[in-house]
């Protein structure tokens, strides 16, 4: 089949993870079914990058960390080393589960893993106001504690208890960029920008170091597109289609927008939540403004009906 060029495709980490089914088996199984509509996009001619979210997967290693140093007196593991954990985990299931859709449907095809970096700037205006909650619940002594002694940003969360909050900085580069561009131009099916990558800052002379920070897997994926010449930018999500006025009496599915509209619709306000819709349709505007040719937001399920142009939301130029 000839190539249809480079596709990269963000699937949330909720995806990843059934609620109320949260064991490693139960996330395999997920992953499996995930793996099914990723192999139906490279069954239909393209190369394809897939990022991943992680937030659940992090929140679970959080959990354990918090509870074997309560308990046992073990060390707590930061931020950016859950990032990696999650990253090589959910890799492995993926590629794992990708490769085993291939055997299954005689395609020839690789997959692999890279753990990525993406460095972020200390300049960014979001560290000045860290938003992003991570971790459990915690008693307010607990969190005024944590402030105290280990400099956490703490905050109330709507009654039901005290968590931390870190930044979500904007990605400025993917540090392994040219070893995934590399594997895509060999034709291997790569997995990156896991839960947008692990922020990293450089000193001066360049050295990187991690920080306590997240970044959007949607804005990761958007960046990883453009920088490896993808045509066509993928947005799994929970919903078809986007929708005005979602959930109203006046909601209204949307086949189409173009850039233009969908900077208009952000701009009111009022049409997608910041924490949810919002990220993804900034996503697609970014990847089209810098050289990309069309996005697509929908359902795993729908990805191939998508692509046939019989569903999904398009943002094009």
């Amino acid at each position: 089949m000839e190539s249809k060029g480079v596709a990269v495709i963000a699937i949330g980490g909720n995806s990843l993870v059934n609620k109320g089914k949260e064991s490693i088996q139960d996330q395999l199984a997920a992953v499996r079914e995930t793996c099914k509509h990723i192999a139906d996009l490279i069954e239909q001619g393209w190369t394809v990058a897939v990022g991943h979210g992680n937030g659940p997967q992090v929140g679970f290693v959080l959990r354990r960390s918090e509870v074997a140093h309560r308990v046992e007196g073990i060390h707590e593991v930061p931020l950016d080393v859950c990032g990696a954990d999650t990253q090589g985990a959910t890799g492995y299931m993926l590629q794992q589960s990708l490769s085993n859709e291939f055997l299954s449907r005689g395609i020839q095809k690789d997959v692999a893993t890279v753990v990525t970096q993406m460095q972020v700037d200390l300049k960014d205006p979001a560290f000045q106001s860290p938003s992003k909650p991570i971790g459990t619940f915690m008693e307010k002594e607990q969190a005024l504690e944590k402030k105290e002694k280990e400099g956490w940003s703490v905050v109330e969360d709507a009654g039901r208890g005290w968590r931390r909050v870190v930044p979500s900085p904007l990605p400025m580069r993917v540090v392994e960029e040219a070893a995934v561009k590399g594997l895509i131009e060999m034709g291997i099916c790569v997995i990156t920008v896991g839960g947008g990558g692990i922020p990293v800052v450089a000193d001066e002379a360049g050295k990187l170091s991690g920080i306590a920070a997240v970044i959007d897997k949607d804005y990761a994926s958007s960046l990883l597109g453009n920088r490896i010449g993808a045509k066509l930018f993928i947005i799994s999500t929970a919903v078809e289609k986007v929708a005005l006025n979602f959930g109203k009496p006046d909601q209204v599915l949307l086949d189409k927008m173009t850039v233009a509209e969908a900077k208009a619709y952000l701009a009111e306000g009022k049409h997608f939540a910041k924490g949810s819709m919002a990220p993804k349709v900034q996503a697609a505007i970014w990847f089209i403004e810098r050289g990309g040719e069309r996005a697509v937001i929908t359902n795993p399920e729908n990805i191939g009906r998508a692509l046939k142009g019989e569903t999904g939301t398009w943002i094009v130029a």
